[in-house]
């Protein structure tokens, strides 16, 4: 076992295919990037008030995943800091909140308490009534003269989980402070996230709204080529393997970060088998893992409501008295998990969207069956590949505490 190990081991240490791997991680922040100049000028337009200690409009950008739109916002941001910064100044605070991950966005009270964190203080992570962690972020920011610029990413996964009373909060405030304002910035995958909020909530914060279009497939190349010039050793690309990472994420809505995650995966995997190059077969073994790993992902990271859903649709699937799954199958089944698991149940309107949502993503298969005069039904198929089910099962089993 010692020498397969020192074999593995020799087989990493002596590979060359990569000279940087960071730069290919979500986590990396470039110097330039490319074909956004034209929304990165419109950000700063927005945000640029700021250098004087003025309240900025609030900005929603709208954009599919991995068009930019983070990336836009940080670079600005970074670049309005380090002006205040030259000048002396410190009248602005830039408080990032990332409202996808686990235990930040799941309740008003979390986010408030990561927003109270950014600025260097602290509450419990429980326990106390909302309103006073309210008070305790206003005693905070209201100690001196400045703005807070709150950018909150991913916004649409917080309000699905929440909803978006904490949005018009947060901007009510600044009619009762006297030192400090607030502004926001939420960053959206959603194009049609504002159609889905209160008007009430809407008229307080829609203020600027940009929306960032996917990158064609030539943009990703150029995208692609800059990072791999520090990420790859010299030579080590087969020829046509960008054009081919370009092509799969211009297929994906233009995603710029698929594309990068593309070419990583290719390289570990091109690691692991000991390979010289990373070729285009590198690349197809790379999608098929990312599509796995996907899954999952948004499995894992489903409202409650959600994985109910889909947990009655796998349940059905594998019960031998059902040829055939229908919407209104899924909906008694749900009803039941709901009763079992003491969650309240959601009109079959409401699941019925949820299930739509499902196909979108790719995890089931829809198809209208015309029923005559009895109208239409939804047949539902699980998409799911057999290598991830048993494991999609055990995590909804987990979360539902089954």
């Amino acid at each position: 076992m010692v020498a397969k190990l020192d074999k593995i081991f020799n087989s990493f240490v002596e590979n060359r295919i990569f000279k940087n791997k960071g730069v290919l991680q979500t986590s990396y922040t470039p110097d330039t990037i490319p074909h956004r100049d034209k929304q990165i000028e419109a950000v700063a337009s927005i945000l640029a008030p700021s250098l004087r200690g003025e309240r900025v409009s609030n900005l929603f950008c709208f954009g599919k995943t991995g068009t930019g739109k983070t990336l836009s916002v940080q670079y600005v941001t970074n670049e309005i800091l380090k002006r205040i910064k030259e000048s002396g100044g410190d009248n602005l605070r830039v408080v990032y909140v990332n409202c996808k991950l686990k235990k930040v966005a799941d309740t008003e009270y979390r986010i408030l308490a990561e927003i109270i964190s950014s600025l260097g203080e602290s509450v419990h992570s429980t326990g106390l009534p909302t309103g006073a962690v309210y008070s305790k972020f206003v005693e905070i920011i209201e100690r001196k003269k400045q703005l807070i610029l709150i950018v909150l990413d991913e916004i649409d996964q917080a309000v699905k989980k929440i909803g978006d009373n904490f949005l018009y909060t947060l901007t009510r405030l600044n009619s009762e402070l006297k030192n400090s304002q607030i502004s926001i910035v939420g960053i959206s995958n959603s194009l049609t996230f504002m159609d889905n909020i209160d008007p009430r909530v809407r008229s307080s914060l829609g203020e600027e709204e940009l929306v960032f279009p996917p990158y064609n497939a030539l943009q990703l190349q150029d995208i692609l080529r800059e990072r791999t010039e520090d990420a790859f050793s010299e030579g080590v690309l087969q020829e046509g393997v960008i054009a081919k990472c370009a092509a799969f994420a211009a297929r994906e809505h233009g995603d710029a970060r698929r594309a990068l995650d593309l070419l990583r995966v290719a390289g570990e995997i091109a690691e692991r088998e000991s390979l010289d190059k990373l070729n285009l077969d590198c690349i197809d073994k790379a999608n098929n893992k990312i599509e796995r790993d996907k899954m999952i992902d948004i499995i894992e990271n489903e409202p409650k409501q959600h994985q109910l859903v889909l947990y009655s649709i796998m349940h059905l699937s594998k019960d031998k008295n059902y040829d055939k799954i229908f919407t209104g199958n899924v909906y008694n089944r749900y009803q039941e998990l709901c009763q079992r698991t003491k969650n309240d149940i959601l009109t079959q309107r409401r699941i019925s969207d949820i299930i739509a949502e499902f196909d979108m993503l790719g995890l089931i298969n829809v198809d209208v069956i015309s029923r005559g005069r009895k109208g239409r039904t939804r047949e539902i198929k699980m998409m799911l590949p057999e290598t991830i089910k048993t494991k999609a099962e055990e995590i909804l089993i987990t979360s539902l505490m089954l």
